[in-house]
């Protein structure tokens, strides 16, 4: 991450040095908001399950927030990668150990397959911006 300043001091905010880096943004702010939309369908099954998209969705849009400050630390990107690798993960203990986690009530939960597709892209992402910088 670099900082664009023209007076020499460090502003909070920052932009990604990498093209990457949007991409990861955007990856992280879909599957945020993805999450909290989940967690209106999960709270009729269960108040905890509800509170954990809840709290995932939060989690992804914090963490776009903070790769946008100068607080950012290169090694924040891995932390980055396991977070959404462990919630790629975290599907298959609720929903099922096979492809039969993406599918809801016998069709293709697309919900599912969307979140866990731009999570995937978002730990390639990481990854690849861990490596880079």
């Amino acid at each position: 991450m670099g900082t664009t300043s023209t007076t020499g001091t460090a502003t909070t905010f920052t932009k990604p040095n990498n093209p990457v880096g949007y991409i990861a943004i955007v990856m992280a702010l879909l599957t945020g908001v993805l999450h909290l939309v989940a967690a209106t369908n999960a709270v009729q099954f269960s108040q905890v399950l509800g509170a954990l998209f809840v709290l995932n969705g939060l989690g992804f849009l914090a963490g776009t927030g903070l790769y946008l400050t100068r607080y950012w630390r290169k090694e924040l990107f891995i932390l980055a990668a396991l977070y959404s690798l462990v919630t790629i993960l975290a599907l298959f203990p609720v929903q099922g150990w096979g492809v039969e986690a993406f599918y809801m009530q016998g069709t293709v939960n697309p919900l599912a397959v969307i979140t866990k597709a731009t999570e995937a892209v978002l730990v390639i992402c990481a990854v690849y911006l861990y490596t880079a910088e």
